[in-house]
């Protein structure tokens, strides 16, 4: 196996931020564990008690894999195994590791079949529009990169019935919005969910926020999201679940009467909460 891969990201300029829970993980649910790198959150679905095999949800920021391969040792053992890699969407901060990963593991990695062409080195996404907010990450998110990334012979679309082999329990919903083939995954029987950045618990264009991680519900992070309606009615869709747990993309996660209120207002709401009130892709 060839572990002299370039990184995908290797020439793109990423500004550095970080926030001040990254590197500190946190066990929402006994298999349900929450690791933010950076600006973004990666999930391991497993019992560490019952089994060294686990899932990982989204692959995390670039130049990271070293650190997410040393996290799931610390939590399943030296001798773990990963069994998949799922992704909710192929932003940069999604997949930045996400080649190291899979060639390390040598494992299947799952998209949804609208998000293939940008995990398959086809094409890139709409450019971040910085005029959505004046946040200071919304003002330099057009530096972020925006270019698909070709994952090879790993990656494959997800089932169509809305299951994951891999993922007894769980099914994937497509939360399209922030891109067109955005997924959460929802686990009926505790209601725990994973949301990717159909909504956050950030205000992700602020680096203040970002840094402090002030939690607050929102929508998709705004200067990448293309379509308004579609995230609307991902978010409606996903409070109507009801889920008692929410691990999202960006921020801590929300659990109980707090998510519950919190993610129906979102929902009641959306477009005083989470729509810009200008930006290119509002039409």
């Amino acid at each position: 196996m060839d572990f002299t891969h370039e990184n995908t990201f290797a020439r793109d300029f990423i500004p550095p931020m970080t926030t001040i829970t990254s590197g500190i993980g946190l066990e929402v649910l006994p298999d349900l564990f929450c690791l933010p790198i950076q600006i973004v959150n990666v999930c391991f679905v497993g019992d560490p008690k019952e089994t060294n095999e686990f899932v990982l949800v989204d692959a995390g920021m670039p130049d990271c894999a070293d650190v997410i391969m040393n996290a799931a040792r610390e939590r399943f053992g030296q001798n773990c195994k990963a069994k998949a890699i799922i992704l909710t969407h192929g932003h940069f901060d999604h997949v930045g590791s996400l080649i190291e990963l899979a060639e390390a593991w040598d494992v299947s990695v799952y998209a949804h079949r609208l998000e293939m062409p940008y995990v398959t080195g086809k094409e890139n996404y709409p450019p971040a529009d910085s005029t959505v907010d004046k946040g200071l990450i919304a003002k330099i998110s057009p530096m972020f990169p925006n270019h698909g990334i070709d994952a090879g012979r790993w990656v494959q679309p997800l089932p169509a019935d809305g299951t994951i082999h891999e993922l007894s329990g769980w099914r994937w919903l497509h939360t399209g919005g922030h891109t067109p083939g955005h997924i959460s995954l929802f686990r009926d029987k505790d209601r725990a969910l994973i949301a990717g950045d159909a909504f956050v618990t950030v205000k992700q264009e602020s680096l203040y926020k970002v840094i402090t991680q002030k939690q607050e519900i929102n929508g998709p992070p705004k200067y990448f999201t293309t379509d308004w309606e579609a995230a609307r009615e991902s978010v409606r869709h996903l409070d109507a679940l009801k889920p008692s747990v929410a691990i999202t993309g960006h921020g801590l996660p929300l659990v109980g009467e707090k998510l519950s209120y919190e993610l129906h207002r979102l929902a009641e709401q959306f477009d005083e909460i989470a729509i810009p009130e200008k930006g290119r892709y509002l039409h």
